[in-house]
Order: C-alpha cells, then sequence, then structure tokens
C-alpha cells in the first residue's frame, strides 16, 4: 500500500503515546518506545479492522513479530507482508474473524529475542557456546515472552476491546519470529491458543564444518531440539499449530528438520484439526513470498469455525 500520511496524535494513552495512521481499510496505530522491564523498549503497531471503531464488539487478538513489516513499505526494509489488506479481503468474505492485530517490532536484540531459551539449554555443552554465537549472546526469549504475557496482553487488553481468552489470542512469525512463536504457545499454552509458524528458521551450520561433520553436528542439534519440542508441548486437544516452508532460498534447507518436527507433533496425538506442514513449492525465504500464500495461516488463525481432533 501507499505510504500512510499521519493523521492526529492520539491522547496520551497508560503505556506510550499512539499515533493513529489511515490504512486501507481499518485503522493502525503506533505506540511509539514501548518500555518493559524485561526486553529493550519497542515500537508496537495495533492494526484495528474495519468496523471497529463503529461497533461496540469484542475482538480476538493476533500477535505477530517483526512488526515493521507487517503493515507499511515506508517502515518494512525488505518488504510488506500486506497483514490489513488480506484481512480486509478475508472479513469481507466470511473466510475468517475479524481481529486486532498487534504488531511488536523488532529490536537489534532480535536474534537472541527470538532464539528459544530452552532449545539452546538442552544443546550438548560442546555445542552451547557455538550456537549462541550464530545468534550473538545468550538467548532474551523468556524476557521478550514476559513481556509479550505480562506487559504488552494486559495493555492492549485495557485499551482495546478484545476478547482476552486464550481461545482468542494468537501468535504468528515467520523465520526466527516462527520459532519464538512456537516457544510461545509452548512455554504459555494458557495464554496463547494457535501459532502460525512461516518458514520457521532452525539452526543450519556453524563455521568451520562442513561434509560429514555438518551432517553430524545437525543431527545431534536436531535431537536436541525435536526432545525439547517433545516434552514441552502441551497436550493436544486445547491448542493449534501451524508451519509451513518454501523449497528455495534458504528455505530449501529446513526439510530434514522440519520433517522431525512434523513426526514430533503426530506423535504426541496432534492430527489434522490442530497441526498443519505445508510446502509451498517455489516459494522463498523472503516477506514477498510469506505476503503471497499469507490467506493460509491467517484463515488456520483465525477460522470461524475451526476444526480440531476428537
Amino acid at each position: 500500500m501507499n505510504r500512510r500520511a499521519l493523521l492526529a496524535l492520539a491522547a496520551a494513552l497508560p503505556f506510550a503515546g499512539a499515533a493513529r495512521a489511515q490504512t486501507a481499510a481499518g485503522r493502525l496505530i503506533l505506540h511509539e518506545a514501548v518500555s518493559s522491564a524485561h526486553v529493550k523498549a519497542r515500537n508496537v503497531s495495533v492494526w484495528l479492522p474495519p468496523g471497529y471503531e463503529t461497533s461496540d464488539a469484542a475482538y480476538p487478538v493476533l500477535y505477530m513479530h517483526d512488526g515493521q513489516n507487517l503493515f507499511d513499505p515506508s517502515t518494512a526494509n525488505f518488504g510488506e507482508w500486506g497483514v490489513d489488506e488480506h484481512l480486509t479481503r478475508l472479513i469481507a468474505g466470511g473466510q475468517v474473524r475479524a481481529p486486532i492485530v498487534v504488531g511488536v517490532w523488532n529490536t537489534d536484540l532480535r536474534l537472541r529475542e527470538y532464539v528459544p531459551a530452552d532449545l539452546i539449554a538442552a544443546l550438548p555443552e560442546d555445542m552451547r557456546g557455538d550456537v549462541q554465537a550464530v545468534y550473538g549472546g545468550p538467548p532474551l526469549s523468556d524476557g521478550y515472552i514476559r513481556f509479550l504475557t505480562e506487559e504488552l496482553k494486559p495493555f492492549v487488553d485495557r485499551t482495546y476491546r478484545t476478547l482476552p481468552g486464550r481461545e482468542d489470542t494468537l501468535i504468528s512469525g515467520s523465520s526466527m519470529g516462527g520459532l519464538i512463536s512456537l516457544y510461545a504457545v509452548m512455554k504459555r499454552p494458557d495464554v496463547f491458543s494457535a501459532a502460525a509458524c512461516l518458514s520457521t528458521h532452525w539452526p543450519l551450520r556453524v563455521t568451520g564444518l562442513d561434509g560429514q561433520s555438518l551432517e553430524a553436528w545437525r543431527e545431534r542439534l536436531v535431537s536436541a531440539w525435536t526432545g525439547v519440542i517433545d516434552r514441552g508441548l502441551p497436550a493436544p486437544g486445547a491448542n493449534r499449530f501451524y508451519f509451513d516452508r518454501g523449497d528455495e532460498t534458504l528455505d530449501q534447507f529446513y526439510a530434514a528438520f522440519q520433517t522431525q518436527v512434523d513426526a514430533v507433533f503426530r506423535r504426541r496425538g496432534y492430527g489434522p484439526g490442530d497441526f498443519q506442514s505445508l510446502v509451498f513449492p517455489g516459494a522463498q525465504h523472503n516477506e514477498a513470498s510469506w505476503n503471497q500464500r499469507l490467506d493460509v495461516p491467517l484463515t488456520f488463525l483465525l477460522s470461524p469455525a475451526p476444526t480440531r481432533n476428537p
């Protein structure tokens, strides 16, 4: 969509100053420099769906990572997802429930905030330092999840007309954002009922390894991480998970890891009603590809009548 001009400064809100911008449909509100006791301050964008300001209805809430890339090309370094356009069309067609979308912007600590601490802790000691170095230091993900659940969600529920229960609280992201979305439901299944994880970024290599040495390293990592996921997943029936990947650029390397993660879900009893893992031939690891297939995870998360396993 075109760059949006700011229309007016909203009155001061309890959590941060807010600026409103007109979108093609609905309204986008920017809360700037949102502070936290657990993580670095960041911007948070809130998209209100068409009809919000002329009704008294309450809405489910979808939390999405890398919030600067969701709505506006002027803030997206690599292209935008077009979340508002997709949702406006899906809502009009009755394919999804109208949500409030909370876009949580990343910071320069993105990798450390998005890599799950439990996964790092589960690595063999001789691997842990190398993997942490890939992400720039010890993980900060537990603090990030505390920010989402203990600070941001209460603010959103106070400020906007939300349906605050777990059935109506969803989370999604791509790449490392997919990894932290999975982790958020594993850690707080009482808060988030469903996650959509696009092109989930599993660690692929460290420098200095190739050939059989690299394959052996990956096998040890996959074994450790799938064990954590197996032990940490909530019992099937109350939570839902969506995964996808392409087969081009970085996504082409995810098959072996994602296949084993999928096997964990199925072994734990997850089925078509609460688990999907899809492959999109020709899709790359970028915002343009995620934009092209965004209808699929949005429909999974926000279907008016989601299916569940018996």
